[in-house]
């Protein structure tokens, strides 16, 4: 005779084991993943991911963020807090993979040692990701902006110097200028804010001119963006000491501004440096409010 007590107890087991996996699964899941849609795009015959975030009601016509994770990261693991800037501001966000390079860790293209021989070109792959998304979604053509942390730092100086009209204001956060980008040059003004911790081992603020961590030599952080400050005509500099969070490092800005148009009619192109004294590689959004600052900088080229 089949107990029908001990049939009902199995099946329930059964399904209390299934809820688990199905709430392990989902714990497994980044807030990217979670959040986002997941996408690809063929670019030169290759297969490439992004993640793309949309806030509930957004406008046709609204705003594009790109956000380039850093070396050896991933898309999946990209920076939450922007997301939820998005949600209050109205804005889209993507969130692009890199390749792996020939060492076989993730990252975007910008010269470092262990990328040699890596022929992907990043900064044509973001250019071909923008116009897509434009496109295939109607955002804004003209209202498009970079931010990057580390690696994808790195980027954004690549993108201020070989293609500044891609987007209307940039904000890398811990990026550098290795030498092998020097010879660009910056052909034009372009909106640029940079984020970095005066502490920061892994891509040091006062620079590396004999390649001494292993990325390639480059500049100190001041100096790279007193390149660009000189490219955008400014000619004068606010400095203001952040209110400090309790604990936490002092953030130093620097505002250097009254130079050239960002674009023609538009305003002028200014540089912030905030300098956290103290800090190391990071986001610095324990010191300060990042994402919050990146959108009121990109906000001001709307």
């Amino acid at each position: 005779m089949i107990n029908s007590s001990k049939i009902v107890g199995k099946i329930a087991l059964l399904l209390v084991a299934l809820a688990f996996s199905f709430s392990t699964l989902a714990q497994d899941k980044t807030p990217i993943e979670t959040r986002c849609s997941h996408e690809t795009m063929k670019h030169r015959g290759v297969e490439r991911e992004y993640y793309l975030y949309q806030p509930s009601g957004l406008d046709k016509g609204a705003p594009l963020v790109i956000c380039l994770h850093g070396y050896t990261g991933s898309a999946a693991g990209g920076k939450v807090a922007l997301m939820d800037v998005a949600d209050r501001h109205g804005f889209a966000v993507c969130y692009p993979q890199g390749l792996r390079d020939p060492k076989g860790k993730t990252g975007w293209n910008v010269g470092y040692p262990p990328q040699e021989g890596m022929k992907t070109d990043d900064v044509d792959f973001v250019i071909k990701l923008v116009k897509h998304l434009q496109k295939e979604y109607g955002f804004s053509r003209e209202n498009t902006f970079l931010t990057g942390m580390s690696n994808g730092g790195e980027m954004c100086y690549l993108f201020a110097q070989k293609s500044p009209d891609t987007f209307k204001a940039i904000a890398s956060i811990a990026g550098l200028t290795l030498t092998n980008m020097m010879p660009l040059k910056y052909k034009k003004p372009i909106p640029f804010m940079e984020v970095h911790g005066t502490q920061d081992h892994t891509s040091e603020w006062t620079g590396d001119p004999f390649n001494e961590g292993g990325w390639g030599a480059y500049l100190a952080v001041p100096v790279s963006i007193s390149h660009i400050v000189v490219a955008n005509g400014c000619i004068s500099e606010t400095i203001t000491a952040l209110p400090r969070r309790e604990g936490r490092n002092q953030v130093i800005l620097h505002h250097f501004q009254n130079g050239k148009p960002a674009f023609k009619g538009g305003p002028a192109a200014d540089v912030l440096l905030y300098e956290v004294i103290g800090g190391n590689h990071s986001w610095s959004d324990k010191d300060m409010d990042t994402c919050e600052a990146i959108w009121d900088f990109f906000s001001r080229y709307l």
